[in-house]
Parts: structure tokens; C-alpha cells; sequence
């Protein structure tokens, strides 16, 4: 039964965005700096930067398991437990296995992160623009449908949005990996150079350059307005910074949004459904399950944004039927919950290197080196369609297994000398979206808050395990003409999942009856909702996402606002 102890007036607002993660956070300020009071709905608990960060100033040893995660942690969690980050200092930031279960036809490690900021507070950083070789992708092979939108199109918004975020990043003239609105770069190691050197001198197409990351190198005065100070270098990301070293929506859009008087943010919100008014022929608001009480409101807006990440907004989207949309809002075309894909980050690759033993690497840094992507770019070359880009990172340790403690393990260390120079790869595969792909809901099992299970038919096929093979042989051979030895290949057979890339299902496009979205991101058949997370992606392309969700939504909320001043929506 919804509440009603309320006053309606006191539950409409210009504009709701479902969703306090990066998308949703960029959201939130770009309604609240242009006058709408708006609703962000989070359905996790509140966390504000700073107060509430509890482990991110704790030493090694204050810690109970020293930074590892218990045995009966990880037996009572297979999935979460299997993501990089999910150790005893960032742990509370995650979703356990059995609080949100799902139903998985294939292996699919989903990764969440349910509190205001979302997976922001605990993302890999890693910002890469994408080029119009990515955005024609689709249009050149085939496979999917053709963006909308080309990289002309977004330009000015991966400006606008980096120049708020702080990147650090080179100049590297690249037509496959477009510059942007850089802070300067941090130095690679020794190794990371000589790899860079030799690559740009024994292969026409392809680079080696610095990780391009969401860093403040070098703050200028709009991130120290922002209260954000230069990077500190200390890698502890993952429990969130005190320094607001790294853009995450807690430490920059949300307290943005704050400020401008026109930002109610209500945590412990899962939103069950998207409102929609027959009559008016648009979506009139949501209805929200209080997580603690699970009574359920409903709140009104003109216009909605739904950024609850790439699975929930699936979900939210098919769990809002009507008689207008009896198969999930703006279902018109069936494509909803269809074409969803990932990032392949199944292959590694590591190497010793023998040489520069007056070099060595001190301190710390949040990125390493990276390679673009060089398969098929310019045309179809391979016997698989798209490629992938991976990651180059290289530097020194000691020989000895460090054990022993006290004086004689600080004596030995101390004497310790240097061992060869490490190097490693990690593969970050493009993807084809297929309809085969989908998530669907479980209308026979609901969740505590009512909301139907989330039913996930992902999985890898013939295109990736080519190009998984592709990686290991072109890797290799550059390894090797490098003088790199010991070179060993891993294919970890991970799930889907863990690279924490999810996208599509409700994918834009031109045409109507084979997309949900136009090229404001909208949907086609309800033009008050728009979707700017992950769900919203065509293809995947090969680079890091999150830069690209949050240019498509400032862009979207500009569209938008326009929209409204106009009455058109």
C-alpha cells in the first residue's frame, strides 16, 4: 500500500534520477546547477565523504586479518569474493551473495556496490575516450545496430566532463584513442619506457602510453573548489579517499549538487517500478520499497533518469509494465534486457626482463602503461570481429619470499638485493552484443522488497575465445622481440561479470524497432525517461566505460532541460 501520510506536493520534483553512482551523481548536479529540485534515489545506505570511510586511514596491523578476507567470508560469498577489491579494508562497500540473489543460466559474477556513490567509491579509475572507430563499429561489421551518435558528437562533452573530473594524461595524437582535457601525466617505470621506445620503433600500429586516469595530478581551481586535493599516490582507492584524490561521485558530483539548495538525496530506496500515465502518454514518476520498512511511496517528476547501473536498470525497466507496455517500459521493439555484453578480461600474460640493473622503481601510483587497440580498427583483418586493449605494467622485486619477522626479516630485507624486472599484461576485450544475451525477470520468485529475480543467460562464445587466442600470440611475440623471458600466458576463465563492465539491454539506435534509445538518449516510446548508464550502450568498444557515461549524461540532462523549457516533454 503506498504512503500516503505525505502530501503529494511534498513528493514531486522537476526531475528524479534513480542512482547515486558515477551516471547518477553527473546527473544530480547537472539538474541541480540548472534550477530543478530534484530526487536522487539510492537504494543502498547513505556514505558521505570523509565521515564515513571507516578503514580509510587504518595501518596494516589494525587490521584484524591483516587486509585478507576470512575463509567463512569467502565460502558464504563465490562471487563477490572473487573481485580484486572485495578484501577486510573495502569489503563493506560491497554487495554479499545472499543479500541480492540472482539467477544465472550461465556463470556470471555480478559485482555491486549498494550505498550513495555506488561502485564509484570503488572503480579501477581507468578513463579512456572512445574515437568514431568505435562508435562506426557496429556500422562496419554488422553486428548490432549503428550508434546514433559519433565521436563529434561527444567531444564537447568528454571536455566538459573531464575538465571537472581531473584526467591525468599525455598528449598522444592518437586517431584510434582521442586526447582530452589532461592534468599531467604521473611517470612510468623504466621498464614501462622501454616497452613504450621499442613498440613505437618495431610496430607501425601500435602504441604504448601512459593510463590515462581519474587522478588529480596537478589540481586546478575548480577541483579544489570542489574540495578535492592533489592525489596522494597512496593506491588505498577502494576505501574511499580523504583527499578526494580520485573523482568519485561522494567526493565531487553529489556534495556539488548539495550546495546548489536543489538536491533531496533519499538512501535506502529500491525502486520498484517506473509510473506510466496512459492518458498523458509519459511517465508521471516512480514507486520506491523503503529498504527497512518496505513501504512503498510514490514520488512524481517530469522527467526521470534512470542510472541505477547497467542490471538494475534492466530490471527497473522491465518490472514497469503497463497496459501501454505490458513487456517492460518502452518496450515497443522487444530488444529490452537483449544484446547485453561485457568486457573479456580472461587473458594475462607476464615476462622477466633481465636488463637496466641500475634502475629501479620507488613509491606508488594508481596507473601503469597501456596499450590501445590495434585489431581491425581501420578494417576487418582478423578471422574474429572487433579487438582488445591491454594493460603494460613493469617494475622490481625482491628475490626472497620475505620470510622470517622482526630483526632478522628487516636485516635480510635490508641486504635483500633486487631481483629482474617484472612485466605484465591484462587483456580487455570488445564483446558482441547478441540477442541471445539477455537478462529476463522470474515472475515465480520475488525478492524481500517485491521486486521479481533477476534472470542473467550471458556467456562467452566462438568471437572471444579467437580473440583470447589472438591476445596470447601478439602479446607473446612483442614480449619476445622485446627480450622479455619466462613469458607465461593465464587464461583465468573467468566469469562474465568480474570485469565489472556490464552494458546494454537497452540499447540506443535509430530506428525505434531495433533499439530503445535516440540519440539524446531517450526512450523512444516514453521521451521523459532517459537511460545514460551502462544499459544504455550499443557496443562496448575496448576502453574503460565510465568517461562515456558520464559525457552521454551531461549531454542527456542538457537535451533534457532544453526539452523541458520547451514543453516538449
Amino acid at each position: 500500500m503506498a504512503n500516503i501520510n505525505n502530501s503529494v506536493q511534498d513528493r514531486t520534483f522537476d526531475a528524479i534520477v534513480i542512482g547515486s553512482g558515477i551516471s547518477g551523481g553527473w546527473a544530480a548536479k547537472e539538474f541541480t546547477e540548472k534550477g530543478l529540485k530534484t530526487l536522487v534515489l539510492e537504494r543502498g545506505r547513505d556514505v558521505k565523504h570523509l565521515k564515513d570511510y571507516p578503514t580509510t586511514n587504518m595501518y596494516p596491523w589494525e587490521f584484524p586479518h591483516r587486509g585478507q578476507v576470512p575463509k567463512a567470508i569467502k565460502e558464504e560469498n563465490p562471487v563477490i569474493s572473487r573481485c580484486y577489491a572485495f578484501k577486510e579494508d573495502a569489503m563493506h562497500f560491497f554487495v554479499k551473495d545472499k543479500e541480492h540473489p540472482y539467477i544465472q543460466d550461465k556463470p556470471f559474477d555480478l559485482i555491486r556496490g549498494y550505498q550513495v556513490g555506488g561502485k564509484s567509491l570503488m572503480w579501477a579509475r581507468q578513463t579512456q575516450r572512445w574515437s568514431n572507430f568505435d562508435f562506426e563499429g557496429p556500422a562496419r561489421d554488422g553486428f548490432a545496430v549503428d550508434w546514433p551518435v559519433r565521436y563529434e558528437d561527444i567531444a564537447p562533452w568528454y571536455s566538459y566532463v573531464e575538465k571537472f573530473v581531473g584526467i591525468s594524461g599525455n598528449k598522444d595524437n592518437l586517431p584510434n584513442l582521442p586526447d582530452g582535457e589532461f592534468l599531467p601525466p604521473m611517470e612510468l617505470t623504466h621498464i614501462e619506457n622501454y616497452f613504450k621506445d621499442f613498440v613505437a620503433a618495431n610496430y607501425k600500429d601500435r602504441q604504448v602510453i601512459y593510463g590515462r586516469c581519474a587522478h588529480l595530478s596537478e589540481p586546478k581551481p575548480i577541483h579544489i573548489e570542489q574540495g578535492r586535493v592533489k592525489c596522494q599516490k597512496r593506491v588505498l582507492c577502494q576505501r574511499g579517499c580523504p583527499f578526494g584524490g580520485y573523482f568519485s561521485s561522494n567526493s565531487s558530483t553529489l556534495p556539488w549538487a548539495e550546495k546548489t539548495g536543489n538536491l533531496t538525496l533519499r538512501p535506502f530506496s529500491v525502486v520498484h517500478s517506473i509510473i506510466y500515465d496512459e492518458q498523458k502518454g509519459k511517465a508521471t514518476g516512480v514507486r520506491v520499497v523503503d529498504t527497512n520498512t518496505k513501504e512503498m511511496t510514490e514520488y512524481y517528476a517530469r522527467v526521470i533518469f534512470v542510472n541505477a547501473a547497467a542490471v538494475n536498470t534492466n530490471l527497473i525497466l522491465l518490472n514497469s509494465v503497463s497496459h501501454r507496455f505490458p513487456a517492460g517500459l518502452g518496450n515497443d521493439s522487444g530488444v529490452l534486457g537483449k544484446y547485453f555484453a561485457f568486457h573479456n578480461y580472461r587473458g594475462h600474460i607476464s615476462a622477466q626482463y633481465e636488463g637496466f640493473k641500475d634502475f629501479t622503481t620507488d613509491g606508488r601510483r594508481p596507473t601503469s602503461a597501456y596499450l590501445p587497440r590495434f585489431r581491425n580498427v581501420v578494417k576487418q583483418e582478423t578471422d574474429f570481429l572487433r579487438g582488445y586493449a591491454a594493460g603494460f605494467d613493469g617494475g622490481r622485486r625482491l628475490r626472497s619470499d620475505n620470510e622470517g619477522f622482526g630483526i632478522g626479516l628487516k636485516n635480510k630485507l635490508s641486504n635483500e638485493e633486487l631481483g629482474p624486472w617484472f612485466v605484465g599484461s591484462h587483456m580487455m576485450g570488445e564483446t558482441i552484443p547478441k540477442e541471445s544475451s539477455q537478462l529476463t525477470l522470474d515472475k515465480n520468485g520475488k525478492d524481500e522488497w517485491g521486486i521479481p529475480t533477476l534472470h542473467i543467460n550471458v556467456g562467452y562464445d566462438d568471437n572471444d575465445e579467437k580473440m583470447l587466442k589472438d591476445f596470447f600470440e601478439q602479446m607473446t611475440e612483442m614480449y619476445t622481440k622485446a627480450g622479455f623471458t619466462n613469458i607465461k600466458t593465464n587464461d583465468s576463465k573467468q566469469a562474465p561479470g568480474l570485469d565489472i563492465h556490464e552494458m546494454g539491454g537497452v540499447r540506443m539506435g535509430h530506428d525505434p524497432k531495433t533499439s530503445m534509445l535516440n540519440k539524446w538518449n531517450q526512450l523512444h516510446a516514453c521521451n521523459n525517461v532517459y537511460v545514460t548508464d551502462g544499459a544504455c550502450m550499443t557496443s562496448t568498444s575496448t576502453q574503460n566505460p565510465s568517461l562515456t557515461y558520464m559525457a552521454l549524461t551531461a549531454r542527456a540532462v542538457d537535451h533534457a532541460f532544453t526539452q523541458l523549457k520547451k514543453g516538449e516533454i
